[in-house]
């Protein structure tokens, strides 16, 4: 898995071969809770066994009220039941014995519902900027977004800074790579997604994809991870603006994907 924007729930559903992080040289298992921009994690399971996980992705504005601890996620990989309490393990044996994977949708959509609190959601403003940070591809201006909000660009760093997780420009750096590296894997040439995505040259994408992966835009390129994004995350068709105090959870944040977890090994 590489540096993606949102805050992602791996929830455990393997039978006796539990996933396994690896992190900063360090092996956890269990169910586990990604921030923003964490840098490239694996997730597998003892050799041969079966890992099977349902994957939530949260937008930042979203995982704040439905965790309450998107900032202190950002850069980090950590177990779910830190974040989510001793909840979590009766939420992964609800979804384990589901007879469907519809089923399991459900379970996970009403137990995300049942810990919204819009109290812990970020200010309007700060969710505002955020939309328009990813419906720009990451390349709107830090200016630009101060005063799209009406606030002073050292306000809207702040603000932006202590309830995402990350400075806006930071923000918009991981928005805008992700942007190239699913161009990148649907098989655009390296040249073409520079151009595209509004970096300076080939080289500034390279040293992109370098910062947030370890690797060469030509290994992102080949990445399963990506890959398997657009039948597990489907663009959705345009839709208006929401009001910026609006705060709803998706009505279908999960979609069925392959029995393997995306990126096992």
């Amino acid at each position: 898995m590489v540096a993606h924007p949102s805050v992602t729930l791996f929830v455990d559903l393997s039978e006796g071969d539990s996933l396994v992080r690896d992190a900063h040289g360090r092996r956890e298992h269990g169910s586990t809770v990604v921030g923003l921009a964490s840098g490239a994690l694996r997730f597998g399971g003892s050799a041969g066994g079966k890992v099977e996980c349902l994957q939530i992705r949260l937008s930042p504005v979203l995982a704040a009220a439905v965790l309450g601890a998107s900032t202190d996620l950002s850069g980090t990989a950590v177990p779910l039941e830190d974040v989510w309490g001793r909840d979590s393990g009766r939420i992964e044996e609800m979804l384990r014995a589901a007879p469907s994977w519809e089923e399991r949708f459900t379970i996970a959509a009403d137990a995300l519902a049942r810990r919204l609190d819009a109290r812990l959601s970020p200010d309007p403003e700060v969710a505002a900027a955020w939309r328009l940070i990813v419906s720009s591809k990451g390349r709107t201006g830090v200016d630009s977004l101060a005063d799209t909000v009406g606030w002073s660009r050292k306000r809207l760093w702040s603000r932006f800074r202590s309830q995402i997780g990350l400075a806006p420009k930071h923000a918009a750096r991981l928005v805008r790579f992700d942007h190239a590296a699913h161009l990148l894997a649907a098989g655009t040439a390296a040249a073409r997604v520079a151009a595209a995505s509004g970096y300076a040259d080939q080289a500034h994408l390279h040293r992109e994809v370098r910062a947030f992966t370890g690797a060469t835009p030509t290994a992102v390129a080949a990445a399963p991870w990506l890959a398997i994004d657009g039948l597990a995350w489907p663009s959705p068709p345009p839709a208006p603006t929401p009001a910026p105090a609006a705060l709803t959870l998706p009505t279908r944040p999960v979609r069925q994907v392959p029995a393997r977890c995306p990126g096992a090994r």
